[in-house]
């Protein structure tokens, strides 16, 4: 009997599209296919490896039209953003940018009598598993350094953002590259599993939930098959008593509320300086009270629905718990919260860290903001998280938050912004966020090995 999995559409809850999931031979057969055209691949030159990554971005760029209303019908976000290739397309030439330099052999020794080098050796096949959230960027993020770095790549994208992984290979196709160097399959979990455990891939990049994670880390547990993983945040922000109020406010609350606050590096706690509390939760109101909810379609809508029913059912479920053991909601009901996928935002005062909202990942609209005595009690809390992906300090002296930062348990430490990746640093986390190292150039060293030549010459 044929697999299906059906992408239902958060706008209505209807079925978007349906598609077939690739039995078990299909995906080893598509696996061993990758493997062996990766020689061939990684023989090419690197600066047409670049050209041919380069190529496929400008292909997607021609189609932002398509990028935007897709990713409205599968995941929500209004239309009025344009899709994601603004962050893509950074991400891409950023990578390509540095790809030579990063790929260059490292010489130690080039005399008559010695040729002492390490090079940097494509693993072969990687698997990237790719969320629903940010899917373009996300994907793009591990693929186009995949292959420039000589890898082939077989993308399994999330199915709730089947046509993203579509695009993708449609673009890439049109580009030029072989069809066996990049494959987009839909797959279930067992077969997922089963290229791990049974090493028909050489690397797997995932990013996705803890649970998730940890099935990865269980299907390759000793294969040796590297597992690199970003599991999603409890991200804190720091008002300190010299912040820019308004622009703490602005930044914030779009990092907490952007894309219906199913970002993973999204700010779902703010602690503030008890002498700017009682301002910063009254900016922060009328900032959310300002938003749109309703129809990702409208080009007035400023927040569509969650990607889920379920995701919007969890994050009611935390707001709930938190109002029944003492916190104060601030934003009233919207008229187009339905219920289902459609969340109004939320702000939350009067919250502790026993409450799950200020524990647990909430991926959705809601935020919780405690007032703090000073920098000791912030960073305490800030690192009271089982997460450790981004933590964002508001402040106007750059060398005190700096220290802050080292004090910090995150992957990235902002100050003054935040819920952005810059490609030139790590994209990485700590703690149950896992331990990826995507971006910059340390991404080329995570998806090569190195290999070294002792040579004497005769």
């Amino acid at each position: 009997m044929t697999k299906t999995v059906d992408l239902i559409s958060p706008i209505d809850g209807s079925v978007y599209l349906t598609r077939e999931v690739l039995t078990r031979d299909a995906a080893f057969d598509a696996a061993k296919r990758a493997k062996a055209a990766q020689a061939d691949w990684a023989a090419r030159p690197v600066s047409e490896r670049i050209a041919l990554v380069r190529k496929a971005g400008e292909i997607i760029g021609q189609q932002t039209d398509r990028m935007a209303t897709e990713l409205a019908h599968q995941m929500g976000r209004p239309i009025r953003y344009g899709g994601e290739y603004g962050g893509f397309n950074e991400r891409l030439t950023y990578m390509a940018d540095v790809a030579e330099d990063s790929l260059a052999p490292m010489q130690i020794e080039d005399s008559d009598a010695f040729r002492r080098v390490i090079k940097r050796t494509p693993w072969g096949t990687v698997l990237v598993i790719a969320p629903w959230n940010y899917p373009y960027m996300t994907a793009i993020n591990t693929v186009a350094p995949a292959l420039i770095a000589g890898n082939t790549v077989i993308l399994k994208h999330a199915g709730q953002t089947l046509a993203v992984g579509e695009h993708l290979a449609e673009a890439f196709r049109a580009a030029g590259l072989p069809e066996d160097v990049f494959q987009n399959l839909v797959l279930d979990h067992d077969t997922t599993s089963a290229l791990l455990s049974e090493r028909a891939v050489d690397f797997v990049n995932f990013t996705g939930s803890v649970g998730g994670g940890r099935s990865m880390e269980r299907a390759a547990a000793g294969t040796f098959i590297p597992v690199s993983t970003e599991l999603g945040g409890k991200d804190p922000g720091y008002v300190r008593a010299d912040a820019n109020i308004d622009a703490a406010v602005d930044t914030l609350l779009d990092g907490a509320m952007f894309n219906a606050g199913q970002c993973c590096c999204g700010i779902e706690r703010i602690y503030v300086h008890e002498s700017l509390f009682d301002q910063f939760v009254e900016k922060a109101v009328a900032w959310v009270n300002a938003q749109k909810l309703g129809n990702p379609l409208d080009p007035d809508t400023t927040m569509g629905p969650m990607a889920n029913v379920r995701f919007a059912k969890e994050v009611r479920a935390q707001i709930e718990e938190a109002l029944a053991d003492g916190a104060t909601a601030h934003i009233d009901t919207m008229p187009a919260d339905d219920g289902g996928a459609y969340l109004t935002p939320q702000i939350l005062t009067n919250v502790t860290h026993k409450m799950r909202v200020m524990r647990d990942e909430s991926f959705g609209p809601v935020v919780g903001i405690m007032p703090v005595k000073d920098d000791e009690e912030a960073i305490a809390l800030m690192n009271d998280s089982q997460f450790g992906l981004t933590a964002s300090i508001w402040s106007a002296d750059i060398a005190t938050a700096e220290a802050l930062g080292d004090r910090i348990e995150t992957g990235t430490v902002f100050l003054n912004r935040c819920d952005y990746l810059d490609p030139a640093l790590c994209w990485t986390g700590c703690k149950d966020t896992g331990r990826g190292q995507g971006l910059s150039k340390l991404a080329y060293q995570a998806l090569t090995h190195p290999k070294s030549y002792h040579l004497k010459k005769a």
